[in-house]
């Protein structure tokens, strides 16, 4: 291919299921992607683990397949994203067990599990200042937490251990052999500061009143002593070793490595519309909707939101700080709804073959629609004035940052038909639009400007779940044209980090491209404003329930 010639750039996103690699241009235009699926271990409730091992030989065979047939000489430079789990290697950097059952394989506690719980108060509590930078609340998703749980419960493995990793920086040091690690990482998932705050690095009297004084002793080489902004050169680029591994030259460029929404934020933020006016990345929130949905804000300044990461610096976009909120629940949360109905099983009956490779979702779409129609609705919002949902299901991430709240539904009744299904998909979706006008509204209150939504991952895919955003909101929302912006974050870092680009703003100008805008439908205003007093009111009860049933 004529555009090859001229040089191409390796994207690998390593998910919550799978991991998937793609070969772009220097205009960000995909070549080949290709995509294996991950495994993960669910041993105990809470409780979800994964192998290195296993996704480091899933990201060598993907990107040998989107190298087939292509001059080694042309790949310009790798960038990796991953999802932030924490990996444990022991003293010579082999795979250690996080798990009680102590399987070897399973080294890597999985970003959603929630068994530090119990750690995570104890961190809140002592309420260090270094909780400012996460909202004042640390979230069972974040490092400290699980680290504490292992020195807790699996005392033998702390003892043995050599290495922990932010996933993302385990796969630039099995790319580049550096330990050095990325401030993404760092900064928003372990309580590292950056350098534009006083006193910015690791806060030992943090670790001292927590009780893990004992990563300080090797001057926290366990746990990273140099980090690099994203888009920043890693090491000397790709070693032999993983060179050979992977049929690519040794030397090629490899980025300091991000987690894999913030790739997702790259790759969307400077996405146009067709008015082609004058992007302001601060005035833009991203949706990276996959398994949980992160809602990523960038300022010039630092604003800081009670329950929301951040602010960070440089942590996503260099000279930028960086605020993140988010569901922990999202494209799950409607598998989730969706397969536990009675009625899922003869609804998919009723799809023919072929089209069978579409997803449920648009299916279940068009019966909405034709619902409507045979209701004389005038919108699909509507077939659920009498059906709500709080979606909260593993728990809230913002703007609350309550691990333990639950989900909800009210308007239950004793049909179980495909209709009940197709009201109770319908009031999902809208469940986690209201979720993030709950998010924006904390935002906004402390000084954010929101003018637009960008939205990416696999449920921008879902024309119902982009339209109830547009409408719950009343902001319009931007769909790349690019369906992989993960992993176009990815190749923007590693033009930057192969000086493609002279910087990672000017590498996202260049290379995001355009997508088609979706305005609000001021019909249902009104209508959306009393399902979110709605959405409240669930809120409200459930807090209320608990405080009753507690005391």
């Amino acid at each position: 291919m004529e555009v090859v010639k001229r040089g191409c750039f390796i994207g690998v996103d390593v998910g919550t299921q799978s991991v998937r690699a793609a070969l772009l241009t220097s205009q960000g235009e995909i070549l080949k992607v290709t995509s294996e699926p991950i495994k993960t271990w669910n041993p105990f409730p809470d409780m979800y683990e994964q192998s290195s091992e296993n996704i480091w030989e899933l990201c060598v065979k993907c990107i040998k397949e989107i190298t087939e047939g292509i001059d080694p000489e042309l790949v310009l430079g790798i960038g990796f994203d991953a999802t932030c789990s924490l990996v444990m290697l022991d003293k010579e950097y082999k795979p250690l067990s996080v798990s009680k059952t102590g399987n070897k394989n399973q080294n890597i506690i999985l970003w959603l599990d929630h068994r530090a719980v119990e750690e995570t108060n104890f961190i809140n509590n002592n309420n260090h200042e270094v909780l400012i930078y996460v909202g004042d609340k640390m979230s069972p998703e974040m490092e400290m937490p699980k680290l504490l749980w292992i020195k807790k419960n699996l005392p033998e493995q702390w003892q043995n251990a050599g290495c922990f990793f932010d996933l993302p920086d385990f796969l630039t040091w099995k790319a580049t052999g550096s330990l050095q690690r990325s401030l993404c990482s760092l900064v928003c998932k372990w309580t590292f500061l950056s350098g534009k705050d006083v006193g910015g690095g690791w806060q030992e009297d943090f670790f001292i009143q927590i009780g893990l004084r004992d990563l300080t002793f090797d001057n926290y080489e366990k746990i990273g002593s140099s980090a690099l902004p994203p888009g920043s050169p890693c090491g000397n680029g790709l070693s032999v070793i993983a060179a050979k591994e992977m049929g690519l030259i040794p030397g090629t460029p490899v980025s300091a490595s991000i987690i894999d929404a913030h790739a997702g934020a790259i790759g969307v933020l400077a996405c146009k519309d067709s008015s082609d006016t004058k992007i302001n990345l601060d005035e833009r929130m991203a949706l990276i909707c996959g398994t949980s949905t992160c809602h990523i804000k960038v300022s010039k300044d630092p604003i800081f939101t009670p329950c929301a990461w951040g602010p960070y610096y440089s942590a996503m976009i260099p000279g930028y700080w960086c605020t993140e909120a988010g569901q922990s629940a999202a494209g799950v949360l409607l598998d989730h709804v969706i397969n536990s109905h009675p009625a899922t099983k003869a609804f998919k009956e009723t799809i023919t073959k072929k089209d069978e490779q579409r997803h449920i979702t648009d299916h279940l779409n068009k019966r909405a629609e034709e619902l409507k129609e045979k209701k004389g609705l005038t919108s699909v919002a509507l077939l659920t004035s009498n059906y709500h949902v709080y979606p909260d299901y593993h728990g809230n991430r913002s703007p609350l940052a309550k691990p333990h709240l639950k989900g909800m539904i009210c308007g239950l009744t004793l049909s179980a038909d495909e209709e009940d299904l197709v009201k109770q998909y319908v009031a999902t979706v809208q469940s986690l639009a209201y979720s993030t006008r709950h998010i924006i509204s904390a935002l906004k209150k402390k000084g954010h400007a929101i003018n637009h939504l960008l939205v990416c991952g696999g449920l921008s895919k879902n024309a119902l779940y982009v339209q109830m955003h547009a409408d719950v909101t009343g902001l319009p929302v931007i769909v790349p044209n690019n369906s992989e912006s993960v992993l176009l974050g990815c190749a923007i870092l590693a033009a930057s980090a192969a000086k493609c680009h002279p910087s990672v703003v000017s590498a996202m100008t260049n290379m995001s491209g355009h997508g088609f805008l979706v305005l609000p439908n001021a019909d249902d205003k009104m209508y959306h404003w009393k399902k979110y007093e709605a959405y409240q009111s669930l809120l409200a009860c459930q807090e209320n329930i608990e405080r009753f049933m507690r005391d």
